[in-house]
């Protein structure tokens, strides 16, 4: 099966009435003078550009959750290749027309993640009528990190550029450009959050999902370019894009692997006493340039989403990701919870007093999940529905996972098996959706995004600032009404 975009022409590979295109070049590989720099057009090519295996992934460290196997949700780490601005194109008729199109922003904290991990097979998605675009970005010190001489937000531009790819080449896989859905979860979705307040993403899509995202992490200048000078203190360079285009991958990455540790990122505290990250990393956006002029939610509230329709939406244990496959959920005193949240938040001892939780550990996660996403989700829905133009859906995902002896629950990205119908990909006893995972509640959520992407409408009530609706997925599903934002 073949297809012809504006570089050239693409053979896919048919399955069960599917057809895939993997490692589709949106844009030109990101080496040389490329690298640190906008993504320029992807060079044409002449005859048909096989695309029935994956490419090369964005370059990035291992990363790991303790026993817990994520690589169903992030994949199996690099596979270098300078060819990785791609895009995987699943549709169920590339000869067709007017298919509504959604693109995925994979999330992995900004330092990590693929389109081709096993979890996130487009097949259920195409079989329910869409076209997906699954997008690979630059990460990390490549597509993060403020550099002298270089570009900003440089993996926020990636995904501006596959969306304006999606433009001048949706029809070519059977998809309506003029129906386009940005969807993504954790990072993927900060950056839609990122998007829907960004002027250049205007008229590149029509309605988004933000899962597990909001649009908030993000830093003013000064803080990242502090810590740019310490990941380049640890390379033995300059701060400067120049400088870091000197050193390999190899040095990069392993330089970037080292400031995973806390003690060495330095403080990233805003001027208000709040990290945004809240620890969780320092590679995000940032705000002051042509993408980011100012504040993503500021933005919303303005109306820079007018007329896109959107669902915000959360886990309800979203820090269980990080704390029970590692044992520190059981194991966390009163003293390390104020001591990490102290280090990123100027109110840590108030907040924590004021949970419900009853162990040191569920006290901090509780809170770090209401600070991290569930906080940042309602605000950036309640935003858009003030504005009062596009429709807002709002929903928390309450499944518990019985993995960990159930300690996992309504953890961060849970959810995602479901949303792409393959929860057998993350099934077993340690993995993410732990043993039987319930196909019902799959089949739900595919029908749900698909019908959201095809007229704005996922199923359930909209979310406006006085009925707060929202769809509580679970086993049951039920709708319920969001409870108010107190944590922040």
């Amino acid at each position: 099966m073949e297809a012809h975009t504006t570089a050239g022409r693409v053979r896919g590979l048919e399955k069960d009435g599917i057809t895939r295109f993997l490692g589709v070049p949106y844009a030109a590989p990101p080496v040389g003078a490329l690298r640190f720099a906008p993504p320029a057009p992807a060079p044409g090519w002449d005859g048909v550009r096989d695309c029935t295996a994956p490419g090369p992934s964005a370059p990035q460290p291992p990363r790991t959750f303790g026993p817990l196997d994520l690589s169903p949700i992030i994949g199996q780490g690099w596979r270098p290749g300078d060819d990785y601005l791609t895009v995987d194109v699943w549709t169920p008729d590339p000869g067709g027309s007017g298919l509504p199109v959604m693109v995925f922003v994979h999330g992995g904290a900004f330092v990590a993640g693929e389109p081709g991990a096993p979890v996130y097979d487009g097949t259920a998605l195409a079989r329910a009528g869409v076209v997906l675009v699954s997008v690979t970005y630059r990460l990390g010190i490549e597509g993060f990190l403020p550099l002298a001489g270089g570009a900003t937000n440089i993996g926020l531009r990636d995904q501006l550029a596959a969306l304006t790819w999606v433009q001048e080449n949706a029809a070519a896989f059977g998809g309506d450009p003029g129906n386009v859905t940005v969807f993504g979860e954790s990072a993927g979705a900060m950056s839609v959050g990122c998007l829907l307040g960004a002027p250049l993403a205007g008229g590149l899509f029509r309605r988004a999902i933000v899962q597990s995202g909001g649009a908030e992490m993000v830093h003013t200048e000064g803080p990242l370019r502090g810590f740019a000078a310490r990941v380049a203190a640890e390379l033995g360079v300059e701060p400067t894009a120049d400088a870091f285009r000197g050193r390999p991958l190899a040095d990069t990455l392993a330089a970037q692997d080292r400031m995973s540790d806390p003690l060495r990122r330095g403080d990233l505290r805003e001027p208000d006493g709040v990290d945004p990250g809240f620890g969780l990393g320092g590679f995000c956006p940032v705000l002051g340039d042509d993408v980011l002029p100012r504040s993503p939610l500021a933005a919303v509230a303005e109306g820079s989403a007018a007329g896109i329709d959107m669902i915000s939406g959360y886990n309800a244990e979203e820090m269980n990701l990080y704390l029970v496959p590692t044992g520190l959920l059981g194991a966390l005193t009163d003293v390390q919870a104020l001591a990490g949240l102290g280090a990123v938040h100027p109110r840590a001892a108030e907040l924590l007093a004021a949970r419900p939780e009853t162990t040191p550990g569920e006290r901090y996660a509780g809170l770090l999940t209401d600070l991290v996403f569930r906080g940042p989700a309602l605000r950036l829905a309640l935003a858009h529905a003030r504005t009062g133009t596009g429709s807002t859906h709002v929903y928390e995902f309450g499944w518990r996972s019985p993995a960990f002896g159930g300690g996992l629950g309504a953890c961060h990205a849970v959810d995602l098996p479901f949303v792409f119908g393959t929860p057998e990909r993350a099934a077993g006893p340690d993995a993410l959706a732990g043993e039987a995972p319930p196909r019902a509640l799959a089949d739900e959520m595919v029908a749900a995004w698909a019908g959201f992407a095809r007229t704005g409408d996922p199923g359930w009530p909209a979310f406006t600032a006085e009925g707060r609706a929202l769809r509580r997925f679970g086993t049951p599903s039920a709708d319920a009404t969001a409870d108010p934002v107190t944590a922040g």
